[in-house]
């Protein structure tokens, strides 16, 4: 048994299960943001049309995630597609504290389909109801590669990426309910999830240094099971330490 645990979570048993809960939680905060933007694309649509949209919605976010487990493997192995994503990870960052810093506009959270050209050339041929699902299947793509370098950046232990992403998956269905509720009460959780993806970025950028140095400091302090350790501890105090401020002392702000 002690064998298994090791192959699959690595000679350090307890580090490997924190980089697991690090990926679940990421996931699933992800995963509530992403169920937010699919939820206004719906908006316009019958309302006896919503649900089922957003139910094709779940299966393409599964099937694509699946999909991006194999993507993972494949990512691990070839150096510079991490660097390439943490530059990607690190450009979602900075496009949420852009809008974040613009003044607040009730349309801003609203997603202008009749502006995409995918949902443009499929609404003439396949109707409002399928473009629109076209249009959802599409950005669940997108999540997914965001998911996926994510995880990656957390471990390139494939073994520990496919148990964080198909948690994550399953928290998609049972326990998002749970996290909007906690994002709802806790407002300042997302820009968290946002600082976490901006580290994670970095972390996959300078993974390059490790390809052309590998023995500098620099490399170690970026790459390896100590850095995954290290990464994973302090993406837990971002998340642990303002959720009990807030808690206790009101700061961050949380809502009643």
């Amino acid at each position: 048994m002690t064998e298994f645990l090791q192959y699959i979570f690595g000679s350090d048993i307890q580090a490997g299960l924190l980089v697991v809960l690090n990926l679940i939680i990421i996931e699933s905060l992800l995963s509530v943001d992403n169920a937010a933007v699919l939820a206004t694309m719906v908006m316009d649509l019958p309302a006896h049309q919503r649900s089922r949209a957003l139910r094709y919605g779940i299966i393409g976010a599964y099937v694509f995630r699946g999909l991006c487990l194999i993507f993972a493997a494949w990512l691990v192995q070839i150096w510079w597609l991490k660097p390439v994503g943490g530059l990607y990870l690190l450009y979602l960052t900075y496009s949420y504290f852009k809008g974040k810093s613009t003044p607040d506009d009730p349309s801003d959270d609203y997603v202008d389909k009749k502006a995409n050209w995918l949902y443009r050339a499929t609404l003439g041929s396949l109707g409002q109801f399928w473009a629109t699902v076209a249009l959802v299947e599409l950005m669940d793509l997108a999540f997914s590669i965001d998911n996926v370098f994510a995880a990656v950046a957390f471990t390139d232990r494939i073994q520990l990426i496919v148990i964080g992403v198909f948690i994550g998956i399953l928290a998609m269905r049972f326990v998002a309910q749970g996290f909007v509720g906690l994002m709802e009460r806790f407002p300042f959780l997302e820009t968290v999830a946002f600082i976490v993806i901006g580290i994670l970025g970095l972390k996959l950028t300078l993974s390059a240094i490790s390809h052309y140095f590998p023995g500098s400091t620099m490399a170690i302090l970026t790459d390896g099971e100590t850095a995954d350790l290290y990464t994973s501890i302090l993406t837990v105090a971002l998340f642990v330490l303002p959720l009990a401020s807030a808690y206790f002392f009101n700061w961050p702000e949380r809502r009643k």
